[in-house]
This record gives C-alpha cells, sequence and structure tokens, in this order.
C-alpha cells in the first residue's frame, strides 16, 4: 500500500493486519506524516524510517508520496453476499465491463465509495484489479468498498436480474439518460461501466435491464469511465436522498 490517503485508510479501516510502515526519513520528522505515525503507534505498528530512494526502490507505483506499508492480502468479498438485502436497505452496486487503466479503477473506486455503493463487481479476466497504483489512485476506497471478483460479467449479470436487482448499462448512443432513472434508483440497482473507449461489451449489453446515457451538451461526445461512474453514482445517491413522495 503506497500514498498517504491510502497508508492512512488502510489504518483507520483496520481490517487487515499491517505488518509495518516505511516512512521516507527525509519526511518523518516534518509533520506531514504525523497522523499516520500515530495511527501506527496506537495499532503497534512498527515503522521503519528509510532513505528516499530505498523507499522508492521497494514501491510499486509512481511517486509514494514518501510513506508505504506491508499488509496483508485484501480480501475478496463474496458475490452473494453482495445481492443480499440487509437492514431494509436496498443494494446498490457497480459493476465494472472491461476496465483494463488502473488510474481509472481507482478513481472510480473512489467515487463509488463516497457515494454509498455497498459493492464493486470486477470480472476476472481482460479486467485490471488492484494493483499498487489502483490502491493509490483509490486514496483508501479499497479499504471500505467490497469487491467481488466473478468469473465472467454476463452470468453475473443473470443472477442479479435473478435476484431483482436492476442492471443499468451506461452507453453514449442510449435514447434514455441518466436523469430519467427516477424512482427507479431508490430500487435495488447495479450501475454497469464499459471499458474505456469501446465501451459495454455486446454480451453485457444485452443483459442489462436498461441502458441510459449521460447528456452531453458540449463538443465532446463521452467522459472519460472514472468521471461518468461519479456522476451516476451521485445520480442514484441523489435520487436516494430524496424525501419520499418527493418528485
Amino acid at each position: 500500500m503506497e500514498g498517504r490517503q491510502a497508508v492512512r485508510e488502510l489504518l483507520v479501516a483496520g481490517a487487515r493486519k499491517v505488518r509495518e510502515v516505511w516512512v521516507s526519513a527525509e519526511l518523518a520528522d516534518s509533520g506531514s506524516m504525523d497522523d499516520i505515525l500515530d495511527l501506527a503507534n496506537d495499532q503497534r505498528v512498527p515503522v521503519q524510517r528509510v532513505s528516499r530512494s530505498k523507499l522508492e526502490a521497494e514501491a510499486r507505483s509512481e511517486a509514494p508520496q514518501g510513506v508505504l506499508a506491508k499488509a496483508a492480502p485484501l480480501p475478496e468479498a463474496v458475490f452473494d453476499d453482495l445481492l443480499r438485502r440487509r437492514g431494509g436497505r436496498q443494494p446498490f452496486l457497480v459493476a465494472v465491463d472491461g476496465v483494463t487503466d488502473p488510474g481509472n479503477l481507482g478513481a472510480l473506486l473512489r467515487s463509488a465509495e463516497g457515494a454509498g455503493v455497498g459493492g464493486v463487481i470486477l470480472p476476472r479476466h481482460r479486467a485490471v484489479h488492484v494493483t499498487p497504483t489502483v490502491a493509490k489512485a483509490a486514496a483508501g476506497a479499497i479499504e471500505h468498498v467490497p469487491m467481488a471478483i466473478v468469473g465472467g460479467l454476463p452470468s453475473a449479470i443473470e443472477t442479479m436480474r435473478k435476484a431483482s436487482i436492476w442492471v443499468v448499462g451506461l452507453d453514449d448512443a442510449a435514447d434514455r439518460t441518466l436523469f430519467d432513472l427516477g424512482d427507479l434508483a431508490r430500487e435495488a440497482i447495479c450501475l454497469v461501466l464499459g471499458a474505456e473507449g469501446s465501451g459495454l461489451s455486446r454480451l453485457v449489453r444485452e443483459r442489462c435491464d436498461t441502458i441510459v446515457s449521460i447528456p452531453m451538451r458540449g463538443r465532446l461526445s463521452s467522459l472519460n469511465v472514472s468521471v461518468s461512474a461519479a456522476l451516476a453514482c451521485y445520480e442514484v445517491t441523489r435520487q436516494r436522498m430524496r424525501p419520499a413522495g418527493d418528485t
């Protein structure tokens, strides 16, 4: 785990055993690491002060911001568990269809966590999973958003539909817009985001209950997948926050 926010959230969440934290000696006494050092001390996690060059040689992402943590692997969520209704709350999920850029996946996870998404579904093949770069871009969101890996997204969509979860794909060419979801957003729902450039695959698109687009009023025809995810997630959250009966 690398990057200040990512390491901080790792320690705050306390869901994984942290074996040790490395901090650049040049920054350890500057005050910029005080929060991380205090958390590590409270949890009795060993802290190693190392040279910047040694830390960067150990890091697996660019610009680790002077800190990294060595921790137990991130637990994988059970797909079926994400589909369950708990405490009267309807599932709010995001599925990612073939996103391969780690920065995009990290940013998507950060937005999903902020919007209150209950779980993210990733296909096992032809997609990026959690890497140090993803974790850093997610700024700690991976510690709070359950992620399930499925063998194939089309079959996972069928399972969600059988569990009475509405599956809504995002595609630039759709006639219906994201802002037409209305009360559907209050139901059990899964938003499906397509790959950079190619969008939703044919099989995934065919299995969605409905396809919506994000209205584009400028000269550009589409948005980055992580930006699209942020807009879509927060539109669902906005609808869910409306008082009952409010139109």
